[in-house]
């Protein structure tokens, strides 16, 4: 019997660099801006927030932190070890596909709507702007490459 260490495609590994690459990045971003919601620490005026909903930092900062650092990270090692966890099951709506790779697939989305969003706000475009814009594009591309989505097809173990 073939080890399932054996028929994971290289291409997942990439996809799981790219999460993690993510998630390290939110992570130490989003923690920034939650410990300083004025933005200080990193040296970002609160003026950046002016067409924007918020008065401060601190719910973009949270977001970051968990949606684009917590969950990349927590699909990350998913992918990887493709565990059973019904309640992420529950909630995957492509139900012949393990919920990991759905994950992978939205946080990819996520980063791109994230992105879109913050340059609508800031109505400014920055190089970290069109790198994130990439990244979330081509966590999209590598998710739906066909040796990707064969080794999740129904594997929900």
């Amino acid at each position: 019997m073939i080890d399932a260490q054996e028929k994971r495609p290289k291409s997942l590994y990439f996809l799981v660099l790219l999460l993690m690459f993510l998630a390290v990045s939110a992570l130490g971003g989003g923690s920034v801006l939650i410990i300083r919601p004025d933005g200080s620490l990193i040296g970002m005026p609160l003026s950046l927030l002016e067409h924007s909903p918020f008065p401060d930092f601190l719910i973009p900062g949270l977001f970051l932190f968990f949606v684009l650092g917590v969950l990349p990270l927590l699909v990350g090692l998913a992918l990887l070890r493709k565990p059973c966890l019904p309640l992420c099951e529950e909630i995957n709506p492509f139900g012949e596909y393990h919920w990991a790779w759905s994950f992978a697939f939205y946080v990819g989305i996520i980063l791109i709507l994230w992105i879109d969003f913050e340059v609508m706000f800031i109505r400014a475009v920055h190089l970290l702007h069109l790198i994130y814009s990439l990244m979330g594009v081509t966590i999209v591309v590598v998710a739906m490459l066909p040796a990707i989505r064969r080794y999740y097809y129904r594997m929900l173990n």
